[in-house]
């Protein structure tokens, strides 16, 4: 039993192979529209819109507004720690390696590529023109970078972060997909008595039943 989380660069296939590592490994796979739902059930119905974008000028002086996205962040914390005590999932993105570098049970893999090669593939994708691609590309990175910096205090592109760095310009996603089950299957086989795991993180009891619910499982894994 593992825990993986997969930070990926937009345009740089992070997705599908987060999706198609779970698959092969017979893991949940845990994305946005998955934790927005578990959100949705607790109030935080614009996690999607917050989560997505950088705040404005004026937001920045809201106090209001600046409390309820503190409050939104701790939620997402919570459901993240329960969606990994449950084990046996694939956490795409939403911070996920900032919260789990101690966990002798989780491998935190980055996906990237270099810029270019980003803004091929989401000319390719989107059916978008470069100087698109290229604006639509760099306001993602900015704006995972501000969130990361914002309430983790961690630089979102640093590689010791991470336990498995792949470039996607010169690794293939099946290759990758490959890696990601490798390392998986090795980390699951390994010693981990005396060792912090994710079975020892506390969750409230009805968070815990929401994620099992919506993983479509009757209990955590544990």
């Amino acid at each position: 039993m593992a825990v993986i989380t997969v930070s990926r660069k937009l345009g740089s296939r992070g997705d599908e192979i987060a999706a198609q590592a779970a698959q092969a490994l017979g893991y949940h796979y845990v994305d946005k529209e998955f934790i927005g739902e578990i959100l949705s059930q607790y109030g935080f119905i614009e996690f999607g819109a917050k989560y997505d974008r950088l705040p404005s000028f004026w937001e920045r002086f809201d106090a209001q507004k600046e409390e309820r996205r503190e409050i939104m962040v701790d939620m997402l914390n919570r459901v993240m720690r329960a969606v990994a005590h449950h084990g046996n999932v694939v956490i795409l993105g939403r911070s996920g390696f900032s919260l789990f570098q101690d966990y002798a049970d989780v491998l935190n893999v980055r996906i990237q590529a270099p810029l270019s090669f980003r803004i091929e593939q989401m000319m390719a994708k989107e059916k978008l023109t470069r100087e698109a691609a290229t604006a639509l590309v760099k306001q993602n990175d900015e704006v995972r970078a501000n969130f990361i910096k914002s309430f983790y205090n961690i630089q979102w592109d640093a590689s010791n972060a991470f336990d498995l760095l792949i470039d996607t310009s010169k690794i293939s996603p099946d290759m990758a997909v490959k890696w990601l089950i490798e390392a998986t299957r090795e980390l699951e086989s390994s010693e981990k008595a005396g060792k912090l795991t994710t079975a020892s993180i506390e969750v409230d009891p009805i968070l815990a039943a929401a994620v099992a619910k919506a993983l479509k499982c009757d209990a955590v894994h544990r």
